[in-house]
């Protein structure tokens, strides 16, 4: 493939996100459009006749467990194996509270539907991080816009913290959910800030090659 060396070297973890992300958001595609649950055309149905304490449905469970599963490797991996860059504490930061998220959502049988609906807009293969050996870096501009920055807060924020209220007064964890979905939204208009700046610098004539903006020039650390 005539990979550089720096480039071989994320080829793993570029491999597995791209497999992972694929399989999990065909999964998600497969939930809210080819089964009975009307959530991603009406996701204010999430709170129709909610009831804390809830059974969660057993496919939606699946999804809970993959999700679960995985920002737990995350957590390990992008501390421990991941190439570091600039943005990594983010990335730790992100994975904790998506797991929080994830986990106490499905604890509390808070939402959990809703979280079917995040991750749809969450692991789309066409709205993952700036450029990788598997990822080509411009087309993932529209898409990180489109499922992250328009589909999430028009569908999932506007029922978590409208919708919700207007059908349960009193829902339980109302500003505990709210504030982790927020926290997530403001990390992915930075990660967009990245993949925009990426972009400007192309057309700018900035950059000779395509490199991630987020990475540390290791060279460069290494002068005086």
């Amino acid at each position: 493939c005539n990979l550089q060396p720096k480039d071989a070297a994320k080829m793993p973890e570029s491999a597995w996100k791209l497999l992972f992300y694929t399989l999990s958001w065909s999964y998600g595609i497969y939930l809210l459009f080819f089964t009975d649950y009307p959530f991603f055309h009406d996701p204010p149905s999430v709170f129709y006749d909610w009831k804390q304490g809830m059974e969660v449905p057993t496919d939606i469970a699946i999804a809970y467990l993959l999700q679960c599963s995985f920002y737990g490797h995350s957590i390990y991996a992008t501390a421990y194996m991941d190439t570091w860059r600039k943005d990594s504490v983010v990335m730790l930061l992100h994975h904790v509270v998506t797991l929080t998220l994830i986990a106490s959502s499905y604890a509390f049988s808070s939402e959990p539907e809703l979280g079917l609906l995040g991750g749809l807009c969450w692991v789309s293969p066409l709205s993952q991080a700036p450029p990788g050996p598997l990822t080509p870096p411009c087309s993932l501009c529209p898409g990180r816009f489109w499922f992250r920055l328009y589909w999430f807060p028009l569908k999932v924020l506007y029922a978590t913290c409208y919708s919700s209220l207007q059908s349960v007064p009193n829902i339980p964890f109302y500003f505990f959910f709210n504030a982790l979905l927020l926290v997530l939204t403001l990390m992915n208009i930075y990660w967009f800030l990245y993949i925009v700046l990426f972009v400007a610098k192309v057309l700018m004539g900035q950059m000779q090659e395509v490199n991630d903006v987020r990475e540390y020039d290791v060279e460069e650390s290494r002068k005086p």
